[in-house]
């Protein structure tokens, strides 16, 4: 499948992105990165194709900063934890994707890492029905604060069995959660899921759990 550049363009920024939408894809999943990523990430491009291969799934990867933002980030650090803000990017571009993209109905999901599983969570809690179903990878879903309580979607925390800092904060979140929820820890990978075979079986669940709960919409 040819890959598909484009642009998003928001109220006050232009997004690049990559959306990958088969002809008979029934849902799409939004990819949140974390700081200092972007939709290049080679982790997450590895897990948007075994969704697109696994099931009827469109993906779209895109830069939650500008450019500009990322260069200055580089040196200030002054975004990658500013939860609020990706999270309002993330709704803007769900939006605007249901808007210009979904030409017809699809399911929504988010696949989200590191702070952008928080942002996932945020814009998740703020769009209820319209998104079926988060998968964090790594992710700081504890960041996501008081919005844990409100998120509808159904949700899949990963974390590496190594990544010590990072399991209790998901533990934590997994409690403060009240949507149908699992938490899953792969042996022996680290943050990145660098680990031979590791990220593998990230894919996998990720597109088990999208398959499960980005059912057909019915309408009333």
């Amino acid at each position: 499948m040819p890959t598909n550049e484009i642009f998003i363009p928001l109220k006050e920024v232009k997004l690049g992105g990559e959306l990958n939408l088969p002809p008979d894809a029934s849902s799409l999943v939004l990819f949140a990165h974390g700081s200092g990523s972007s939709r290049h990430s080679p982790r997450n491009q590895f897990v948007a194709r075994t969704l697109r291969k696994e099931g009827k799934v469109g993906t779209l990867l895109f830069d939650l900063l500008t450019a500009e933002e990322e260069a200055a980030e580089t040196y200030t650090r002054h975004l990658r934890f500013n939860i609020p803000m990706l999270a309002e990017r993330l709704v803007d571009v769900t939006r605007w994707v249901l808007d210009t993209v979904a030409t017809r109905d699809l399911n929504m999901g988010y696949f989200g890492s590191s702070t952008g599983a928080a942002a996932a969570l945020v814009a998740a809690a703020e769009l209820r029905e319209s998104i079926g179903a988060v998968v964090s990878r790594g992710g700081r879903p504890d960041l996501a604060g008081d919005a844990l309580g409100r998120v509808k979607a159904a949700t899949l925390l990963i974390v590496g069995g190594d990544d010590k800092p990072v399991i209790p904060l998901n533990e934590e979140a997994y409690y403060l959660l009240h949507c149908e929820r699992a938490l899953r820890i792969v042996p022996g990978a680290s943050h990145l899921f660098e680990e031979p075979g590791t990220l593998e079986k990230v894919a996998a669940m990720a597109a088990e759990w999208f398959a499960g709960h980005l059912q057909p919409m019915t309408h009333a």
